[in-house]
């Protein structure tokens, strides 16, 4: 089991960049492949970021492609989010998952498939 915890969030103007975190504890950080969701107002929980067990591959929702950067530091058990060029459309609740079952190379898209989420950070783009 593992525990993860979002930090980083806040508000940042249309154009800014802002970086958050997730910090992880419990099992073998490694042994996790990593996603960052969003969820806005109304709106259902949404795929932006994923990074397999060691970094080896990367998968971006087409909406963040080319301004979010997803990284994870294994010593240091955490992974990241680099958002730049934010969009009001940005707005959301940011939530780290944790997917136990993937294998070294693997990432997973759906919600359905990460057994640990974070509690969430708020990310606020004012236009």
């Amino acid at each position: 089991q593992v525990q993860l915890v979002e930090s980083g969030g806040g508000l940042v103007q249309a154009g800014g960049s802002l970086r958050v975190s997730c910090a992880a504890s419990g099992r073998t950080f490694s042994s996790y492949a990593m996603g960052w969701f969003r969820q806005a107002p109304g709106k259902e929980r949404e795929f932006v970021a994923a990074i397999s067990r060691y970094g080896s591959r990367i998968s971006y929702a087409d909406s963040v492609k080319g301004r979010f950067t997803i990284s994870r530091d294994n010593a240091k058990n955490a992974v990241y989010l680099q958002m730049n060029s934010l969009k009001p459309e940005d707005t959301a609740v940011y939530y780290c998952a944790a997917d136990a079952d993937a294998g070294p190379i693997n990432i997973a898209i759906p919600p359905r498939d990460y057994d640990y989420w974070g509690q969430g950070t708020q990310v606020t783009v004012s236009s």
